[in-house]
């Protein structure tokens, strides 16, 4: 009986050591830390919110831009307006409008005039590039698809919003460049600060 305690214990004690030593030699390779990107807290992200909600509704009361298609993207307060437009009027009123809304400590201009009217087909060829610059966009494990907006003129693809660093940018453009219809490429995107 004291043998088979004896042969028990040393038993137990044996398959402890093993797996101690077991686990050591599967211990994962140390790798170094990656700088996370800028982040921000919860009450910025909710007054980000409220000022890009803000902005909207202050641009859609404005007789003169409301008819237009306007991306607002706001981070820390920072506005980042981006769209076409008929006239430069249209632009700085837009603008003006922007940097009247309470919170808004910066305005980037990302809007570009149109130029002559584009015919219905070409309405409709924009939307399907604008829909592949997206689908591109959500396929690429690299990038955050829902910090860009994109849009489309007359082939050419406006990309803005807030990514973490350039080569989610470059990554973004050479999606928008390579995509079948996309004449050209206007990057606003920025880097989150």
């Amino acid at each position: 009986m004291k043998t088979t305690t004896h042969r028990l214990l040393l038993g137990t004690a044996l398959s402890v050591i093993a797996t101690t030593v077991l686990m050591g030699c599967n211990k994962a390779p140390e790798v170094p830390p990656v700088a996370s990107p800028p982040s921000t807290t919860m009450g910025t992200q909710l007054d980000d919110s409220v000022i890009t909600s803000s902005v909207k509704s202050a641009l859609l009361a404005d007789a003169t831009v409301k008819s237009f298609d306007l991306q607002v993207e706001t981070r820390k307060g920072a506005v980042q307006l981006s769209g076409f437009v008929d006239s430069q009027a249209q632009i700085d009123q837009a603008l003006a409008v922007t940097r009247s809304v309470a919170g808004v400590t910066e305005v980037q201009n990302g809007v570009t005039l149109k130029g002559t009217p584009s015919t219905m087909g070409a309405k409709v060829d924009d939307a399907v590039i604008t829909s592949s610059v997206k689908t591109a966009l959500m396929a690429e494990p690299g990038i955050k698809s829902l910090d860009i907006s994109v849009l489309t003129y007359k082939g050419e693809v406006q990309l803005t919003g807030f990514v973490n660093n350039q080569s989610q940018i470059d990554q973004a453009v050479t999606i928008a460049r390579s995509t079948e219809g996309a004449s050209s490429v206007k990057n606003e995107l920025r880097i989150k600060q």
